[in-house]
């Protein structure tokens, strides 16, 4: 189904859409599509989750893409407009829709395929088909490489409970159907949420009912993946009373490259594997 709603989405883009140079991208992963095509030169701005590469950040910021405002996207004066899907409101979309501004809606997914589904939607809006078609083979060689490594590992999967956010001791869980899922079998882990799907508030119970092995969570700036999670443990009797407490095993990375399901999806299971399943000492 992903497929065919790609397969519509470029059948429907206009050819002149490649003559447009002043693109506004939202989504991080979106964004990250843009650069990894060569194309961030024609950029004049981004959202808030657009972060990388770091040479992304120096463009204005329009704001959080579900959270938009018509003022704060027109600021930039763009011709075209790539949108994940879910950036909104609603309001604000078909408020830019009545200006002329042309808005190219961009599949979201979890999984290898919506990867490249994303890259070639993208490089078709800009008119650079032939790029697209490069890099998404070059990823889907990657990807393939990557789904092997997971695959000979013949260790017991760790049960892996993601924490989205730590709100005054409250914490925000992952559970099925989230891009935090997906990462976490992609790499060889369980999800330890499986009760709810979307991201929720847990309690105490909750918690030690999940019984996670290794907890998942996303780095701070400058951090890179691996075991960073003596102060959280600590702060949260809850957590320190599960396995991954007891054995002090949290995962910290970056979010973006864990959620964002762009070009570096590769890496990022790589990255996971190795921090859920290190190797001995």
């Amino acid at each position: 189904m992903r497929t065919l709603v790609c397969a519509t989405v470029l059948a429907l883009l206009p050819g002149w859409l490649a003559a447009q140079d002043r693109v506004l991208s939202i989504g991080g992963g979106v964004t990250e599509v843009v650069a990894a095509l060569g194309e961030a030169g024609r950029l004049v701005g981004r959202d808030t989750t657009s972060t990388y590469p770091a040479t992304i950040t120096a463009l204005p910021d329009v704001g959080y893409m579900r959270a938009l405002s018509p003022e704060g996207v027109l600021s930039v004066a763009p011709d075209l407009i790539l949108l994940t899907e879910g950036a909104g409101p609603p309001e604000t979309l078909e408020t830019l829709r009545e200006t002329g501004v042309t808005l190219v809606p961009v599949p979201e997914g979890h999984s290898p395929e919506a990867v490249l589904d994303k890259i070639r939607t993208v490089a078709a809006a800009l008119g650079v088909a032939e790029k697209g078609a490069a890099l998404a083979d070059r990823l889907d060689a990657e990807m393939t490489a990557a789904l092997a490594q997971v695959a000979q590992d013949s260790r017991p999967k760790p049960r892996v409970l993601f924490v989205l956010s730590n709100s005054g001791g409250r914490l925000t869980g992952a559970g099925t159907g989230t891009s935090a899922a997906a990462m976490i079998a992609l790499a060889g882990g369980q999800n330890a949420l499986t009760g709810f799907a979307g991201y929720k508030a847990l309690g105490d119970e909750a918690i030690a009912a999940a019984a996670p092995e290794v907890i998942l969570m996303m780095a701070r700036t400058g951090e890179d993946a691996g075991d960073h999670g003596a102060a959280d443990l600590a702060s949260h009797p809850a957590l320190a009373a599960t396995p991954a407490g007891q054995a002090g095993r949290v995962v910290r990375m970056d979010g973006m490259l864990l959620l964002g399901f762009g070009p570096r999806t590769p890496e990022a299971i790589t990255a996971l594997h190795a921090a859920l399943h290190p190797k001995a000492p």
